[in-house]
């Protein structure tokens, strides 16, 4: 639940579609300035839930509070929303100040007054001011992502809806992008509403994250929340790279992995656990000189690995299960593939989830 009041609530919203629910009974409460981004897979219901709230879409029932207010039937254009679509959707036979200024030049703000408001925003998005003039066509993807945004500003909206804008750019633009979105939304204190499927954007950008999966909120949180405390193995594995191991409660506080066939030590178990899996964080799990360096500890040999950057990941076969163990660069291990290792971790370092 956000600290933040309330702008959106979403009361046990559903979607169907003829005899397919595509969204199952979703409560949800999204603070004023919030950055919040719901992410899941491809059909997870992530895009109609956003379409119901930018108006686009009709529940089939529940409701959809604006500060309190319901707003089921009001249509798209009489809500203080604006939506950024993936295909950008600009006017290509108009140039940068003109996509920017259409939405001040429906409401017959005028000409001048219209231009000082592209120009602040094209700032603000650090467009140049020679590209007022300059036909959209001639811009690059990220330029143009820059005059979407800025259009969507200058209606002034309480609340940006965001549909996946950044799924069909680069890697090292997106990652600039991403930055910049943030930036924006620190400066202007609006509500973001972002979908995407990429974990990356997500954690990078926003104040919580909600997961959908097959239609319905599995769970919602901070990104750090999430990340280290996911409550299903769905979530664990959606977040990130991860360590999981099928185990069953033998006794008390042991866990007894028959693929393995090893024990180690519980963490903190979920009410009624009797079976369900082990979660390590690549970063939690620790190449070892002796099994009494870790309260958990298998053997392996080392498979393969991969440079990240100031990171390096290391796969090490134990049995039929691969374990990916990450360190940073300057502690690289300096060993042969096929060595005998052993990995570790301590019980605070893992978690126990159900599927």
């Amino acid at each position: 639940m956000t600290t933040r009041s309330p702008v959106i609530d979403l009361r046990q919203i559903t979607k169907r579609f003829g005899n397919f629910t595509a969204v199952h009974s979703i409560d949800l409460s999204i603070g004023e300035g919030e950055f919040f981004t719901i992410v899941g897979p491809s059909g997870s219901g992530k895009t109609t839930v956003l379409r119901m709230l930018a108006g686009l879409e009709s529940p089939t029932g529940g409701d959809i509070l604006l500060r309190g207010q319901r707003i089921n039937d009001v249509p798209a254009n009489r809500r203080p929303t604006c939506m950024v679509f993936q295909s950008l959707a600009l006017f290509p036979h108009r140039t940068v100040g003109q996509n920017i200024e259409f939405p001040l030049k429906i409401r017959d703000v005028a000409p001048e007054e219209r231009r000082k408001r592209a120009l602040q925003l094209m700032a603000q998005l650090r467009l140049p001011e020679s590209y007022y003039g300059k036909n959209v066509t001639k811009c690059s993807g990220g330029e143009r992502q820059r005059v979407a945004l800025a259009r969507a500003l200058a209606y002034n909206p309480d609340i940006l809806f965001f549909d996946e804008p950044l799924s069909a750019i680069d890697y090292k633009l997106r990652k600039t992008l991403e930055k910049e979105l943030k930036d924006i939304h620190r400066e202007t204190g609006k509500t973001f509403i972002y979908i995407t499927h990429s974990l990356e954007e997500a954690m990078v950008m926003s104040d919580r994250i909600g997961v959908m999966r097959q239609g319905r909120l599995v769970q919602v949180g901070t990104p750090n929340e999430i990340y280290t405390a996911p409550n299903s193995k769905f979530v664990s594995e959606f977040i990130g790279d991860v360590n999981i191991v099928p185990v069953r409660l033998v006794n008390g506080n042991t866990l007894q992995s028959d693929e393995l066939g090893a024990q180690f030590v519980a963490p903190p178990m979920p009410s009624g656990f009797a079976a369900g899996h082990l979660v390590v964080r690549p970063e939690s799990l620790r190449i070892i000189e002796r099994r009494e360096d870790a309260e958990n500890a298998l053997r392996g040999k080392l498979y393969n690995e991969y440079a990240l950057g100031s990171r390096i990941q290391y796969q090490v076969r134990v049995g039929e299960q691969v374990f990916i163990v990450e360190r940073l660069r300057q502690q690289a291990l300096g060993k042969q593939r096929d060595s005998d290792v052993l990995i570790g971790w301590n019980t605070a370092d893992s978690i126990l989830v159900g599927d």
